[in-house]
């Protein structure tokens, strides 16, 4: 049995409080660890520490050529370790090893992305009259506390672990309580590179204690917090305690519309990926498929067909192309929307139950499953069950079609698929998300803001837009003929 621990300060520690979570394989139900539950008073401890850290410069003030360099001996350290963080997030996450070794990878690309961003230009000059220079720079903001979720427990984390070190901050990241493995693995590699002791801490524990404690303190400057949106409103409710920054990437609803003129097999192939990625446990799943009535029909028949032959086992089986759920919590929460779906008249085209057979009975697994002719007033439809559940709905024209899709309080992602270029950019234009495909869906890369509109969070990850979200902008202005101003005279 692993024991986890947390990592403060540079040391590996346990917490005072003696209740421990089990650490589960979603696949088997499996006890593969077990993990601290840190308290309120080691969480503000840890606070003290990245803040004492920060203030003391040996971090924020360094070079950001110096800080680049680390950051590359981190994505070293992961490289170097790759396999053992995809098996390990097999392991405790569910998700297949393909799924798991594309995480990987960009992890370890993230690092490499913002190590280089460092040595770009930044900032700017300017003469704001002929005596007077203005510089616009760029500043660590402070202690940034880093809240991941369940689903993608070590690319989330990089995600905000990498900009954050790269703008010069110090950082307290609360792992996913379920999924930590891959977090706690991470740390053991930074702990092996030049980043100052202090720099980088890690607890693991509950929302309502870590998480909370987190989003209150006033030693902490800025909070990055990824999950649902009700969590988010906490957190942001919290963090007007001192004002601090907030960056939210929460929940999401996301509408994928198949015009008569798409390429059939082009967006049947990329719907079932849009959604059935990651067991449908993805904020920016398609899971509401919207399609032209005069194909609509032919769509479902193809996409049924392609949804069944799904291989749906545990991750670590090479031939696995879907895994299991993360936790029996939110396994039963799935089928309880199952049944809310029959309940309100929808037709289910497919699946719908838990999977008992093939050795599979031990782990938390759910049939891909499909709903048609619902409409848009159906729980289904409305509510975020983040699970391999698809809803498919009919629509007559652009006009309905960007009606049924902004027709949420999400606006995470979207897509559109036809072959009029004209149409789909025109339609895509009107969808209200922050994240677009047009004849595509989750395809992304590292350079490109990530976030959505609406009640699906505030602020952007990745890209420069990322490294803002921790950096604080200041204007300095120097006068180039220092004499009286005689104001007053």
């Amino acid at each position: 049995m692993i024991e986890l621990k947390q990592y403060i300060n540079g040391q590996w520690t346990d917490s005072s409080n003696p209740q421990k979570l089990d650490i589960m394989n979603p696949a088997t139900q499996e006890v593969i660890a077990r993990a601290p539950k840190a308290t309120k008073a080691e969480t503000e401890e840890a606070i003290k520490i990245a803040k004492r850290t920060f203030e003391s410069g040996v971090w924020s003030d360094q070079s950001p050529q110096e800080r680049a360099a680390v950051l590359l001996q981190i994505a070293d350290k992961l490289q170097e370790n790759i396999h053992e963080l995809r098996d390990l997030e097999v392991q405790n996450n569910g998700k297949t090893k393909r799924e798991a070794q594309s995480d990987a990878e960009e992890a370890v690309h993230t690092f490499r992305y913002y190590a280089g961003l460092l040595n770009a230009p930044n900032g700017q000059v300017f003469e704001a009259s002929q005596d007077m220079q203005t510089l616009i720079v760029k500043e660590p903001i402070g202690v940034a506390g880093l809240i991941v979720p369940w689903n993608f427990p070590l690319l989330m984390s990089v995600w905000k672990i990498a900009p954050a070190l790269a703008a010069g901050n110090s950082i307290l990241l609360k792992s996913a309580e379920i999924t930590p493995m891959t977090a706690v693995k991470v740390f053991e590699l930074i702990d092996q590179t030049d980043l100052p002791k202090g720099v980088a801490n890690l607890l693991m524990g509950s929302g309502s204690v870590v998480g909370q404690t987190i989003a209150e303190s006033d030693d902490v400057d800025v909070v990055s917090f990824t999950g649902s949106t009700e969590v988010g409103r906490q957190i942001m409710q919290a963090a007007t305690t001192n004002m601090k920054k907030v960056s939210l990437e929460l929940g999401g609803k996301s509408p994928n519309i198949i015009f008569d003129d798409a390429d059939l097999e082009t967006a049947v192939d990329y719907s079932l990926f849009g959604i059935f990625m990651g067991s449908g446990q993805v904020c920016s799943s398609g899971s509401r498929i919207l399609v032209q009535e005069s194909i609509y029909e032919e769509f479902v028949e193809k996409y049924v067909e392609k949804a069944k032959g799904i291989r749906v086992g545990p991750g670590n089986d090479e031939q696995s192309q879907m895994g299991a759920i993360v936790s029996e919590k939110h396994f039963e929460s799935i089928l309880d929307y199952i049944q809310i779906g029959i309940e309100e008249g929808a037709t289910l085209s497919l699946g719908g139950h838990r999977i008992e057979k093939d050795g599979l009975e031990r782990g938390f697994f759910i049939e891909p499953t499909v709903f048609t002719h619902v409409t848009s007033d159906m729980r289904i439809v409305r509510e975020e069950i983040f699970g391999p559940v698809v809803t498919i709905q009919k629509f007559t024209n652009e006009e309905e079609a960007v009606k049924i899709a902004n027709d949420t309080v999400f606006g995470l992602a979207g897509a559109v698929f036809s072959t009029d270029q004209n149409k789909a950019l025109r339609v895509i234009k009107k969808v209200r998300a922050g994240i677009t495909w047009v004849n595509a869906y989750h395809l992304t890369n590292i350079q490109a803001p990530w976030g959505g509109y609406k009640q699906s969070g505030i602020g952007r990850s990745l890209g420069t837009y990322g490294l803002d979200e921790y950096q604080e902008t200041k204007q300095i202005n120097i006068n180039l003929d220092p004499k009286p101003i005689y104001w007053f005279e």
